[in-house]
């Protein structure tokens, strides 16, 4: 599988029986604690794999350290709380490279493993499937709010564990469903990555503003102006694609554009299939999976939120 799809990993084919999964992603500190980021970092990169419908077997440590700037410890804590989610997640790990660098940043290469026939990518969207989406939305969000110093230790809290969660048992429970399409939803927001789904395709979307899940205290955040740069750049960048009604309230929209970290898995499942599938996942532990779409026929390659 090529680079032309923009996919979440790149696959390759082993044999009849077996094709390698393979991804990488690093990225900056968003929290003070070592350990909490090392965790957040390990699980963001292992979603890749999942959303492809793979396991993942091995990974490797990826780490840019500024050795003048801060304590080795902090390095180390970091690791410690990667391998965490690294054992976690089933994989071992096979090592990795550091440089010294002006900012810390720190993240995995992840291989997985799937049957060549269970290779989920993210086209693939027929017309009257449904959108289930795993994870509430506005870690962007709270995390400006954070850096504002005007966040809630309750949204903060939410907002950790979410970004902590293994999108494993997601993946394991959408394994028993025919799932046409799936991603992660991460920088460029939800309604980015649904416009992935669909791009160059005869299907559009129908996006329910209501029913996104959202993390504690995120309409007040909104209504404060706390929105973080990429949510503005991901609703420029779409806005063309995206037909919003005038019953739709602003902070929704936001929400569906805000960039999330280690976010929820988004499946793509026929209509019949879609309940039960948030029932199990639900009953699996993933307490926030939501229907939050409906593939259209018209307009195609294009999006319409809708209260």
């Amino acid at each position: 599988m090529g680079l032309e799809r923009a996919d979440d990993a790149g696959v390759y084919r082993l044999n009849d029986e077996q094709a390698l999964v393979q991804s990488v992603d690093f990225f900056t500190p968003i929290v003070d604690d070592p350990y909490t980021f090392g965790r957040i970092a390990a699980v963001n990169a292992f979603s890749d794999i999942y959303a492809m419908g793979a396991r993942p077997l091995t990974a490797l440590n990826l780490a840019a350290f500024p050795v003048k700037k801060f304590s080795i410890e902090v390095l180390h804590r970091t690791l410690e709380g990667g391998l965490e989610v690294i054992r976690q997640a089933g994989a071992v790990l096979m090592g990795g490279h550091s440089i010294d660098d002006a900012e810390f940043k720190y993240g995995l290469s992840v291989t997985g493993v799937v049957h060549p026939d269970e290779v989920l990518t993210n086209r693939g969207v027929c017309v009257g499937d449904l959108l289930v989406l795993t994870k509430p939305l506005g870690t962007g969000i709270v995390s400006t709010a954070v850096k504002a110093g005007l966040a809630s230790e309750e949204a903060q809290s939410a907002e950790i564990a979410i970004m902590t969660e293994l999108n494993d048992r997601a993946a394991e429970v959408m394994r028993g469903f025919d799932v046409h399409a799936c991603t992660d939803v991460t920088g460029f927001g939800l309604v980015g990555h649904a416009l992935e789904m669909i791009e160059e395709s005869p299907v559009g979307l129908r996006l329910f503003a209501n029913r996104l899940p959202v993390l504690p205290e995120v309409e007040k955040y909104c209504t404060q102006g706390l929105l973080p740069g990429g949510l503005h750049r991901n609703r420029k960048f779409r806005e063309p694609l995206v037909q919003v009604a005038s019953d739709v309230e602003s902070w929704r929209l936001d929400i569906a554009h805000d960039p999330q970290t280690s976010g929820g898995l988004l499946i793509t499942v026929p209509t019949e299939q879609a309940d039960r599938l948030v029932s199990q996942l639900q009953s699996a532990g993933v307490a926030g999976a939501t229907i939050v779409a409906e593939a259209v026929a018209s307009p195609a390659g294009q999006i319409q939120m809708v209260s």
